[in-house]
């Protein structure tokens, strides 16, 4: 594919240009022992651009169309868009069910590590941050997670996607080793800044008038600050692998000709096909089509006196293109464990609900294993972004929505039984999220207990404090005329009552 097709597939916005990048060696401040490293990720960004760019066509429908030059007109080919969204739909639909919803500390909510945590996670909006890196690593089958200091001395946790980025796996302590992450670009796709994150150090690198110069930024925590959000990661592959695999990427172009055939074929039949046998084309004249669409038309005999024939073209049946369609979606079905009714298809019998809980429970049982392994991840964003050791992060729990949707009448089925034999159950936070209530919806509700059980113990003191009033020196219960008459700041516990309603 040529570079001018490219930034014309991409709506007119060009990928980054892998020749502005410079060498290691010409990066001025960045030490001698670090150029192999530096090479090895730029070499790692520009031998992985080419599939990153392509599965980013195919996931935003700009790809072109893989054409064999037999059955499909050049006029009807040409500048037709992509009419199949399947690699969106894939990556999309189980992005979907991977809805980050904060995090969870044993110990209490009163406890500083959960403040820690909650001013974490809403200074970097991580409900929406996480989201959008989820859809990324779907995409090019990772993205990344960087924690930096900014400029007000807090954490920063900023999300870098695949195509912009580049990493290399240290397979001895299971973590990656270094990564690279392009930060700026000009409008031409000139690219002009980039970050180099190694075990205890980070080079910023930046392209200024006299050439590019590092910025060396020590930070001495022994592995680099960077996490990564890898879809179905291996041991030969901890990168991941893309929803927009090879496959579903054949089969998108098999889905994509086969439409164009449809749309060939609904051209070619639209206008009549009618021949006249013993007629000579001069006889309709030289508007044909006004001809054929006239209310009344007339043809003469020939020349030897025989009246023409009349043939009439009949319309091929779209039926084997449908055909085809179904089983092409029925396979990207397959490939990627989406019901084949969310990819556009209806089959002549309805599937019953058993069967499309049963399609959707494939899919959710996926997003279950990858919630688990983005938690991991969550985890390790946390500890370098807060400073904690391993057993202050074993702490920290990240919560996600359910995959699943149940009735609400099934919840509190399941609720009320669990309860009715536990009743710790009840009131604890898995009980809660069980019985339907979303984190937040949880918080709200810890928030709300919090401050009814601090009314309940200031009402508490007001009817101890008013009980005390109503008992004189000798213990007898005084009159409320009395009361009344006690000079105020006198009496033994006069300066009690006032103190423990300010408390």
């Amino acid at each position: 594919m040529a570079s001018d097709e490219i930034v014309a597939a991409a709506g007119g916005k060009p990928f980054l240009a892998s020749n502005t990048l410079p060498t290691a060696r010409s990066i001025a401040s960045v030490d001698e022992s670090d150029w192999d490293v530096v090479e090895d990720l730029l070499k790692t960004w520009r031998d992985k651009m080419g599939g990153n760019v392509l599965r980013g066509l195919y996931y935003s429908a700009h790809e072109n169309l893989r054409n064999f030059g037999i059955a499909i007109p050049e006029n009807i080919s040409r500048g037709y868009w992509a009419p199949v969204g399947w690699p969106a739909k894939a990556v999309r639909s189980l992005a979907d069910l991977s809805a980050f919803e904060g995090f969870s500390v044993d110990g209490g909510t009163s406890d500083g590590l959960a403040s820690d945590v909650a001013a974490l996670f809403e200074a970097n909006s991580l409900d929406s941050m996480v989201s959008q890196t989820i859809v990324s690593a779907y995409t090019h089958s990772c993205a990344f997670l960087t924690v930096s200091i900014g400029d007000d001395g807090r954490a920063k946790i900023t999300p870098r996607s695949a195509d912009w980025s580049s990493a290399i796996w240290d397979t001895y302590n299971n973590q990656i080793n270094s990564a690279m992450t392009i930060t700026d670009a000009d409008r031409d796709g000139t690219i002009t800044g980039f970050n180099v994150w190694l075990p205890d150090k980070v080079y910023i690198c930046r392209k200024k008038a006299a050439g590019w110069r590092a910025e060396p930024q020590i930070t001495n925590y022994g592995r680099p600050s960077v996490v990564a959000f890898s879809y179905d990661p291996q041991l030969n592959r901890p990168f991941g692998r893309s929803r927009i695999s090879r496959p579903v990427m054949s089969l998108t172009d098999a889905a994509f000709r086969t439409i164009l055939r449809m749309e060939g074929n609904a051209e070619f039949y639209a206008a009549p096909k009618l021949w006249f046998l013993g007629l000579d084309r001069d006889a309709l004249g030289k508007d044909v089509w006004k001809s054929l669409i006239s209310s009344i038309n007339a043809v003469s005999r020939d020349v030897d006196d025989q009246i023409p024939e009349l043939k009439q073209v009949s319309q091929a049946s779209m039926q084997p293109h449908s055909d085809m369609l179904k089983t092409l979606a029925m396979m990207v079905a397959s490939e990627t464990n989406l019901p084949v009714n969310d990819l556009g298809i209806t089959m002549d019998n309805p599937a019953s609900a058993e069967a499309m809980a049963a399609a959707e429970r494939k899919l959710s049982r996926e997003a279950d294993r990858q919630n688990r392994l983005f938690s991991r991840a969550l985890k390790d964003v946390a500890g370098m972004a807060l400073d904690l050791d391993d057993e202050t992060m074993a702490r920290v729990t990240p919560v996600w929505a359910p995959t699943r949707e149940v009735s609400d009448a099934a919840r509190a089925d399941y609720y009320a039984k669990v309860a009715g034999v536990n009743q710790d159950f009840a009131d604890s936070d898995i009980g809660l999220m069980k019985a339907g209530l979303t984190f937040g919806e949880i918080r709200s509700f810890r928030a709300y207990q919090q401050r009814k059980r601090a009314q309940d113990h200031i009402d508490q003191i007001r009817q101890q404090v008013a009980a005390n009033r109503q008992e004189g020196p000798d213990g007898q219960s005084e009159s409320p005329a009395a009361v009344g008459r006690q000079a105020p700041g006198t009496g033994s516990d006069a300066g009690t009552t006032d103190q423990g309603l300010s408390g």
